[in-house]
This record gives structure tokens, C-alpha cells and sequence, in this order.
């Protein structure tokens, strides 16, 4: 039976699944992480087994050459049934609105979307050509997040920017984790057992990088990521939304370039900023009888509920809250928190089933909105989404 080979890739680690075609079944699934790094960790999990081994300085390519030779070795697939491999990409821009089957023209006009995405997209066009050099036989897809928000109304999707450079240079609300939005609004459906065309939807992705979408009709009306993955919430060092004007203050003060103030922005801000211990909600919680790990966990909180607040008003009421990702799949006392200060919209938790971490409903049953637990399946969805370009 074929296989897709799925491939997530960071900076310094790299996540991937090996899926049946036919079946979408994952048949083995790993981690690469602390590239470059002492102690550079291999992972393979493959049904019972979990194969585990430690280099030094393991590069990019060592590490793309490994996951090929491993699955080999391991008896788990061979080269010829991997049918293709598909790649998470954040930004596509307006060029790609849906699974594409990457050339050298399209691996160029990635890269050339790493304006979007700075953090993302260079990183993740580079494991594309890697692939292609250790797979040069075999197709390379790439699955794009902003996809999933390409159709928002014109009113949430462009700024308040002169029009004509709006238009020229395609500036636009252009959102992020558009996978997982789209995969846990439509297993959020199944699951009520309602055509997704007649929910109206708050999707919370809280994880690591974290945003917020409001689902109408079927598909995204607004979304908290902006031009790039930068802006919305707080995150685990991402600032989330600021005044444009700090930007240039900021270099002035510290005699830094707007490249290296942006950077700041993306690495050096969010919970780790504020806090000064974590980018991790979990360090956080730990350490929460430290002031400032408290007014991280508050701020990450009071940002949440104000654009959770504003979609509600926005849409006209919500059916349904849903919490995804590592942070909303995980934390029952952050779901608590949120929640509690959305009780003026009579919004409530069933304390019982938010303690059990599993899918499907939390709420009470007098909730005036649904609220929801629906792990994210972004690989699951990639998949989908490759298998109708085949």
C-alpha cells in the first residue's frame, strides 16, 4: 500500500507522520529535534516500538537523509511505496490557495513569501529542496495555513492602509494555522452532527504560536494573525498585537534596525518576554507565585477573551467554542479561566468534563454557547488535501 510521508518543519526540529494513502492511517510518526545543537534527538514511533537515538550537531540534511534511511531500516515502508511528500508551509500568499505540487518556480515564489512568514517559510522551503535532493523520483506537495483564510470578507481581510497599496502589494489579514482552523471546524461539525454551512464558530489554535478564527458560513470570516503570524494574541514569544509606533521608538532607544526590533518581536516577547523564565505555558503555570509569570498567564488570558468577545458581537453570537492546539487541548484551568470571563454572554463549563481533557463537549447543558475540546489533526488534513490533487 502507498504511503505519504508528512513533513512539519522549525528551526531546529522537524515533526513528520507516514500516512497509508488509501486508508489514512498513520503507520509511524517522529521527531528530530535540537538540530545543530550537542545532544541532537532522533525519535521514531511505529506500532509498538519507539526507536530512539542521539547525535551531535545533527544537520538538516543528516537529519532528512536519517528519516529516509530509518523508515527503510526499520522494515516500516520502502522508498518506491512513498507516493509523495507533503510539506506544512505558513504563508502562501494570494498565489497559493490550495495543495500545490512544488517546481523550482514554486519552491522561489515560497521562498519569496518569507515577508510573511520570517520565521516560517525559509525554514520550510528549505526542507523542501532537502527532500527533493534525498527524494529526487518523488513528488513534493506543499499545504498552505493561510489557505483556509483566503475567502474572508474584504472587511476583516485588508487594513485601514490607502487603498491603491493595499491592492498593489497584496496586503491583507492573510491569518495563520489556517490547517488546523479548518480541520477542527469541520470535525467540530461531524461531531455535533450539523453542517458546518449552518455553525457559527470560535476556534481557539493556543499553543506555542496561538490565534484565534471566527468561522461563519462555512468558512473564515476573521481571523487574529494579520499580514504575518506576528500579530493577535500573546504567545509563547510572539508580542501579539502592538502599536506600530514602537517599531520606530524602539530603534531609536535601543539603535537596533526594524529587522532586529521585528526580531525581538518574534523571539524575545510574549510569555518568555514577559515572564523573563518561559515561552512554555507549562514553566508558567509552575512558577506562578512569581509576579511576573502571573501577569503572563493574565495578559495571555485577558487577549484571548477580548477577540473571543469581539467575534461573538461580530458574527451575531457563536454556537460554539472550541479550544484546540497543545495549550487548548491540554490545560483544563486556562479553558476555566477563559470561560469564567465569558459568563456574561452566558457561557459556562461543566467542571467535570473539562477536568477529563477529552473531545467533545464541556460545557453545561444551559450554556447559550457550545464549548468544545477537538484536538488538532493538521497532518490528517494535509493528507485529505493532497490526495484530491493526486
Amino acid at each position: 500500500m502507498s504511503n505519504i510521508l508528512l513533513m512539519n518543519a522549525g528551526s531546529s526540529s522537524v515533526k513528520w507522520k507516514l500516512f497509508e494513502l488509501e486508508t489514512e492511517k498513520v503507520v509511524a510518526k517522529g521527531l528530530v529535534e535540537r538540530m545543530l545543537m550537542p545532544g541532537s534527538k532522533f525519535e521514531i514511533k511505529y506500532g509498538e516500538q519507539n526507536f530512539q537515538e542521539t547525535y551531535d550537531n545533527l544537520t538538516y540534511e543528516r537529519a532528512c537523509e536519517l528519516i529516509i534511511e530509518k523508515i527503510q531500516e526499520k522494515g516500516i515502508t520502502s522508498l518506491e511505496k512513498i507516493a509523495c511528500v507533503g510539506h506544512r508551509v505558513v504563508a502562501g500568499g494570494e498565489k497559493f490557495r490550495g495543495a500545490t505540487k512544488i517546481d523550482a518556480e514554486k519552491l522561489e515564489e515560497i521562498i519569496e513569501m518569507s515577508d510573511h512568514a520570517p520565521l516560517h517559510n525559509p525554514m520550510e522551503a528549505k526542507y523542501i529542496e532537502l527532500m527533493q535532493k534525498v527524494m529526487p523520483d518523488t513528488p513534493q506537495y506543499a499545504v498552505f495555513d493561510s489557505t483556509f483564510f483566503t475567502d474572508m470578507p474584504e472587511m476583516n481581510a485588508i487594513f485601514s492602509l490607502p487603498y491603491e497599496l493595499t491592492q498593489k502589494y497584496g496586503i491583507r489579514r492573510y491569518g495563520e494555522h489556517g490547517i488546523s482552523h479548518g480541520y477542527i471546524s469541520h470535525r467540530c461539525a461531524d461531531l455535533l452532527e450539523k453542517p458546518l454551512e449552518d455553525l457559527k464558530l470560535i476556534t481557539l489554535h493556543l499553543g506555542s504560536g496561538s490565534s484565534i478564527s471566527a468561522v461563519k458560513d462555512g468558512k473564515a470570516y476573521d481571523s487574529s494573525m494579520g499580514f504575518t503570524p506576528l500579530t493577535g494574541v500573546t504567545m509563547g514569544t510572539r508580542c501579539g498585537d502592538v502599536d506600530p509606533s514602537i517599531v520606530p521608538f524602539l530603534m531609536k532607544k535601543l539603535d537596533k534596525s526594524a529587522e532586529e526590533i521585528l526580531q525581538l518581536f518574534n523571539s524575545e516577547s510574549g510569555l518568555l518576554g514577559i515572564s523573563g523564565k518561559s515561552p512554555d505555558m507549562r514553566d508558567i503555570r509552575a512558577n506562578i507565585d512569581d509576579s511576573r509569570c502571573a501577569l503572563a498567564r493574565e495578559i495571555f488570558i485577558n487577549r484571548i477573551v477580548k477577540y473571543v468577545g469581539s467575534y461573538y458581537v461580530e458574527m451575531g453570537g457563536a454556537d460554539v467554542l472550541v479550544f484546540a492546539g497543545g495549550i487548548g487541548e491540554n490545560d483544563p484551568s486556562l479553558r476555566r479561566d477563559v470561560v469564567s470571563e465569558l459568563a456574561c454572554l452566558g457561557i459556562s463549563l461543566d467542571e467535570a468534563l473539562n477536568e477529563k481533557n477529552t473531545e467533545g463537549l464541556i460545557s453545561t447543558k444551559d450554556s447559550k454557547a457550545k464549548v468544545m475540546i477537538v484536538p488538532t489533526n493538521e497532518e490528517l488534513a494535509m493528507v485529505q488535501a493532497i490526495k484530491e490533487k493526486l
